[in-house]
């Protein structure tokens, strides 16, 4: 006769299995890090397993394939630099926060194969984890902006120059000689971003709209309102922020009162003090 368990009492060492799969799964992770930061996607799934102590079944019991289990490793690497941006988001001398961050960035991807590849795969529509490059950009166009309102970077730079610009900074620390030292190309990448009376006037980026607002804290487009006042933030982060300043403003000895701190609200958060 076939032994009837009651479905309310958990199997005996339900919980140690599962304790059991959490360790597995961490080990895996920990493997593969290292592996693919040493030798890129073209690290053998066996070797992996090898590393972690485990069977080849266990981490397809994890990840559905080393494509999975790349991205997973990537999203960890890149979520680590997004929470150290925001870490640094009120840091003080935004300026030098802001290239020493930069640099540490450049520095740590250079020495990483997997992110490395990772990167080089952006332009093939790679995306480590939903939101997870969309995370890191917000974070670094926070570092971008305090280091602009402080007078450390120039005004015309975008986040979306920015970004290109690590990307070359990449492939020239990649492919420099063995007679330039680590983290010369950056540097010199970097001074390209100081203002300066002698540096080139970039030439203006196409515009989306030709109707296109622009937001008053961060200078990034506003999405159009269907109905009611149009717009003036790009959302509820540069909103905060504006309404932070003209609070500040108000309650500072000599400050404008309430209707010259309404009229000139977007002077008070992108001309900081130097």
């Amino acid at each position: 006769m076939a032994e009837h368990r009651n479905p309310s009492v958990p199997a005996q060492g339900s919980a140690s299995l599962r304790s059991d799969a959490r360790r597995n799964r961490a080990l895996v992770l920990q493997a593969a890090r290292s592996a693919f930061e040493e030798a890129g996607l073209g690290v053998p799934l066996g070797e992996i397993a090898r590393r972690a102590g485990v069977g080849t079944g266990t981490v397809y019991r994890h990840f559905p394939s080393k494509t999975a289990l790349f991205r997973a490793t990537v999203a960890d690497r890149v979520r680590l630099f997004t929470d150290t941006a925001r870490e640094l988001a009120h840091a003080d001398d935004a300026g030098a926060v802001f290239y020493r961050y930069l640099s540490a960035v450049i520095r740590l991807i250079v020495r990483n194969k997997g992110l490395c590849d990772a990167l080089e795969g952006l332009g093939s529509r790679f995306d480590a984890s939903p939101g997870v490059e969309t995370d890191f950009r917000e974070a670094l166009s926070g570092l971008l902006r305090r280091a602009q309102q402080a007078g450390a970077v120039r005004k015309d730079v975008t986040i979306d120059d920015l970004m290109a610009l690590l990307m070359g900074c990449l492939s020239m620390e990649q492919r420099r000689g063995p007679g330039v030292a680590p983290g010369r190309m950056t540097a010199l990448a970097c001074d390209s971003l100081r203002p300066g009376r002698n540096v080139t006037k970039l030439p203006p980026n196409p515009s989306v709209s030709r109707n296109e607002t622009r937001c008053a804290v961060c200078d990034g487009p506003v999405p159009s309102a269907r109905t009611g006042r149009p717009a003036r933030y790009c959302g509820a982060p540069c909103r905060q922020k504006a309404h932070r300043e003209r609070a500040r403003a108000r309650t500072a000895p000599g400050g404008p009162g309430a209707a010259d701190d309404a009229a000139g609200a977007s002077e008070v958060v992108l001309e900081a003090e130097v």
